[in-house]
């Protein structure tokens, strides 16, 4: 569990204390000719670790324009990080310290995107991004690539990687031509201890393969992403034959063991738990990408019985992750004999001033790019219900994406097929309210950077897309209790992986088993005809594998472009001026239970 502020400190001051002598004081050991013991020589150090910081820096949600809160009173950014790293470097010693992050840095946030996008960091003369500004500041020694490093181009990612004052490594990150490694792969870093003996860490950086389908537009062609354990299994004896004492890996992975993508990759999504598994010679993972905390999870490595310990803090700078070793001199050569980790919660300490005041100014033009006024709306909408309803607010998505796929296909061969749109409910506070609309409304309802796809599908096809949509839901008898708190979310499917399909009408009957509850579908008001060709309008994620719905990755392509749907329904509303749900709102899907509507 998470420890308080007061906890941290006290340990932590024991463990410095514990660090201020515990090299140079000699423990008794095995006893010799003399009959007197032969001191021993110790050393511990701490490897601090971030994940996911997804652009965030302040305190602050840019899609509300107010402090970020949730439900367990969390806080995020690097400002709250660096007070943390602070302090376990004022514990255990500057020197004693290394301080690491496990991937998807620059997208996340209004603010990322205002550095991407509107005033871009690879212009000429152009300004350093926040990120990079913020983590030089605190002192990063490496970072692992993510697969979200990539959504804006490998332009913006080499600017940002020139800009670091610390690598960002990718072992499994390869040139396409050459398979060599785009990035470096890991780095070396010696610490200095009492005993004039240097400790030798290695941290390799590992990424996911998912990029190569999540990312195809940007880097198809150009690189590959071979699997973690794979690479792993060629660095780590490198490694260690270079002398590394310690061997770090951070991997912008889960421990699952799980992918989203089906079996269109022969790469594990989630492979942090395989690599510690598998691969002898690791120590310890930060494992990133999965959003879950884990202050402690320990894997035993097949070959060598030795407990590998993985380590998670949760997204967005809400934790802190320290991995706490103790080596011992042994036989000429230090020897971690003891792991531990832990995470530190970011709510217990206040913003660095040092970080805020350092990106005052860039805070401050994002906070008035996204508070400019598009248009109006005629009426509140909300994301309140729509994980069970057919909500306006997602037919406001929906509307956009279908008239900007009719409008690119006009003219051409699939111009007489009908449009088809899938959307899902990214957050359940969106909110666009009645009057003025600002970008920061329009943003939060949609806080991804997907881009928008066509693609050719039969109704047969749409008909299994919507059973493996419907998985989402539990399994409810007819006449059994509905509470919404537990109605949704079956099998840990998470939100963005329930998809709402416009233009066809259906019922999904919650008393059924998964794979069978779509009933009365229809299009137009007939039934829907399985050998009828439709056009789906579709973010990129879900086109190209994301959640590995059926068919659809497999589709032909009919048409793409590289502006992400955000912006797309930022500029349908300042082009439209008013946006009024009784023009496009309509229900085409209800939950039902043997026919009867849930709500």
């Amino acid at each position: 569990m998470p420890l308080n502020r007061r906890t941290f400190l006290e340990r932590s001051a024991a463990a410095g204390a514990g660090v201020a002598v515990a090299g140079a004081v000699a423990v008794p050991a095995e006893a010799h000719g003399s009959g007197r013991p032969r001191p021993q020589k110790r050393y511990s150090f701490t490897v601090m670790g971030t994940t996911d910081l997804h652009g965030n820096v302040f305190n602050w949600d840019y899609f509300t324009d107010r402090e970020f809160d949730d439900k367990a009173h969390n806080d995020i950014g690097l400002a709250k990080i660096s007070t943390l790293v602070d302090q376990v470097r004022a514990a255990k010693g500057r020197r004693n310290t290394l301080l690491i992050d496990a991937g998807d840095t620059i997208q996340g946030t209004q603010l990322s995107y205002y550095y991407a996008k509107v005033d871009p960091i690879t212009k000429a003369g152009g300004p350093v991004h926040p990120m990079a500004q913020a983590m030089n500041a605190i002192g990063y020694d490496a970072a692992a690539l993510g697969n979200h490093e990539f959504n804006y181009g490998i332009p913006v990612l080499r600017k940002f990687e020139e800009q670091c004052d610390f690598p960002l490594l990718g072992a499994n990150a390869l040139d396409a031509k050459t398979l060599r490694p785009a990035f470096p792969p890991y780095s070396m870093h010696c610490l200095r201890t009492p005993h004039g003996k240097d400790v030798k860490v290695a941290v390799l950086g590992l990424t996911n393969p998912g990029i190569a389908i999540w990312d195809k537009a940007n880097v198809s062609g150009r690189m590959v992403f071979p699997g973690l354990e794979e690479q792993a299994a060629k660095w780590v004896p490198k490694l260690r034959s270079m002398g590394a004492d310690v061997v770090v890996v951070s991997a912008h992975s889960g421990s699952s063991g799980t992918s989203s993508y089906g079996d269109q990759l022969p790469h594990i999504e989630n492979a942090a738990g395989l690599v510690a598994e598998q691969v002898p010679g690791i120590d310890a993972i930060l494992v990133g990408h999965a959003h879950t905390e884990i202050p402690e999870y320990r894997v035993k490595n097949k070959e060598t019985g030795k407990d590998v310990v993985l380590s998670e803090p949760l997204k967005w700078g809400q934790r802190l992750t320290l991995f706490d070793f103790d080596l011992v001199w042994e036989k000429g050569r230090w020897v971690v004999e003891k792991v531990a980790a832990q995470v530190l919660n970011s709510n217990t300490v206040a913003e660095d001033p040092k970080i805020t005041g350092l990106l005052a100014d860039e805070h401050e033009k994002v906070v008035a790019y996204v508070n400019q006024v598009i248009g109006t709306s005629t009426a509140v909408m909300s994301t309140a219900d729509a994980p069970w309803k057919d909500e306006p607010i997602i037919d406001l998505i929906n509307v956009v994406q279908a008239e900007t796929v009719k409008a690119a296909l006009a003219g051409g061969a699939y111009a007489a097929l009908p449009v088809l749109s899938q959307a899902s409910c990214f957050s359940r506070t969106a909110r666009i309210p009645a009057g003025q609309v600002t970008i920061k409304d329009a943003a939060g309802l949609y806080p991804f950077e997907n881009t928008l796809e066509a693609r050719l599908m039969t109704g047969a096809q749409l008909k299994e897309y919507l059973e493996y949509s419907a998985r989402y839901y539990v399994q409810t008898a007819a006449g059994a209790p509905v509470d919404t708190a537990k109605l949704t979310n079956a099998g840990g499917t998470p939100d963005y992986n329930y998809d709402a399909v416009s233009g066809l009408t259906y019922e999904i009957d919650i008393a059924k088993p998964a794979g069978s509850r779509i009933v009365n579908l229809s299009f137009e008001g007939r039934p829907l005809d399985p050998a009828a060709k439709f056009v789906l309008a579709v973010n990129n994620y879900r086109a190209s594998g994301g959640g590995a719905f059926p068919h659809v990755a497999n589709a032909q392509q009919l048409w793409a472009n590289s502006d992400e749907i955000r912006n797309t329904i930022i500029q349908w509303v300042t082009a439209k001026g008013t946006v009024d749900p009784g023009q496009f709102a309509s229900v085409d899907w209800k939950l039902t239970r043997d026919g009867v509507p849930v709500f």
